[in-house]
């Protein structure tokens, strides 16, 4: 993810830190300084936001390692000021897996307050009877409670929260996977519809806020599965562009720029006796003139960490790595040798065309939103 800072590796994942997190204990501090609170006190709310995210972290881990004993691999774990992001390679579309999955996050929240209850019990911060105390007058009661509120909270039926998976998943026992998914973010749409209107009653801007980050992630949620079952089985060679112009190695950058304007092509193939060598997207050809002039070799410039795939690898499988490694296009080879290439934008146009032959075969009434690809990183949960 842009923006973020490697904090280390847990059990093989690595954790990242976006910087926008460090405006929330920086407004913590500052925000109970202008209170009048002590230095003391001030620090301890610090220590007791970082600790929520310390809880939001292992509450990850729980994610990614319950995915991992299932063969899931996790790319990597950001913190951000709404909580985490785990950064799964794929949601098994077993229900059973997924279910097991999406519960493990929250399992960790209950485990932790668990086990704080049974710690204020043998050693209580304060004489009175933990039922008895008022929340905020230990840390660790403090820190329980929240642990809770974060494990019911996830567990709300509503993607992009735990609930939503694990609701799909028991639905996906019933019926189809894209199914249960359409009617798991239906649900999760109404109660965000709910939520919005209870929060402008009040005046809570905060519930308006997860109204609004709930309704999108299940309208998200349910295109991005869409799109999966419409790319499902598809090879890369029923996609692919077969009329398109490639470039040399010592091509000059000027010789870029008059394929450019003569058609809509907007990378280039660099190949050598008709091996790839390499990639020209237009933003480095940019660059390259900015900085090298027209007269340079595109060699120079070409990108070289764009996959390669072959013409009968699955659309599935090739959107992952096209979308780490930061490239719009990708060669497809036979035998290695070059035979087409993909684009973001001619997947997404086929996407377009199967679905309304899809819809005219089913009688189905066509969605009103354009299908797209490569709008979102991962199908990992998302937690506050």
């Amino acid at each position: 993810m842009r923006w973020a800072f490697k904090l280390g590796t847990i059990a093989g994942i690595q954790v990242f830190v976006h910087w926008t997190f460090l405006i929330v204990p920086a407004w913590i501090l500052l925000s109970q300084l202008n209170q009048g609170a002590g230095a003391a006190a001030s620090i301890r709310a610090v220590v007791f936001i970082l600790s929520i995210f310390g809880c939001v972290l292992l509450h990850e881990l729980g994610h990614a390692l319950t995915a991992r004993r299932y063969g899931v691999k996790t790319r990597d774990i950001t913190m951000l000021p709404i909580g985490g992001v785990a950064r799964l390679e794929r949601i098994p579309e077993q229900p059973s897996q997924e279910f097991w999955i999406a519960v493990a996050g929250p399992a960790v929240n209950v485990a932790i307050a668990a086990v704080l209850f049974v710690v204020l019990q043998i050693v209580p911060t304060n004489p009175a009877p933990i039922t008895e105390r008022r929340i905020g007058d230990a840390f660790l009661y403090d820190l329980m409670t929240v642990n809770v509120a974060l494990a019911v909270f996830n567990m709300l039926p509503a993607f992009p929260m735990d609930g939503g998976r694990v609701l799909r998943a028991l639905l996906a026992h019933r019926m189809p996977y894209a199914r249960a998914t359409q009617v798991a973010a239906t649900v999760g749409q109404m109660m965000a519809i709910l939520f919005g209107v209870l929060g402008f009653a009040v005046g809570h801007w905060m519930l308006m806020f997860i109204a609004l980050f709930v309704y999108i992630g299940a309208q998200e949620e349910a295109y991005m599965v869409q799109m999966r079952s419409i790319i499902k089985g598809v090879p890369a060679r029923d996609a692919m562009i077969t009329r398109f112009v490639t470039l040399n190695p010592d091509d000059t950058l000027q010789t870029a720029v008059d394929e450019l304007l003569r058609g809509e092509q907007h990378d280039f193939p660099v190949v050598e006796n008709d091996r790839v060598l390499g990639i020209l997207t237009r933003n480095d050809l940019l660059k390259g003139i900015s900085e090298k002039g027209f007269e340079d070799h595109v060699s120079a410039h070409m990108r070289q960490n764009c996959p390669v795939v072959q013409e009968n690898d699955m659309l599935e499988k090739i959107t992952a790595p096209l979308q780490e490694s930061g490239c719009s296009t990708v060669a497809v080879v036979r035998n290695g040798y070059l035979v087409g290439v993909l684009t973001r934008e001619n997947i997404s146009e086929w996407m377009m065309i199967e679905n309304a032959r899809r819809t005219a075969t089913d009688g189905d009434v066509p969605p009103q939103r354009t299908l797209t690809w490569g709008t979102t990183q991962t199908d990992a949960p998302r937690d506050v």
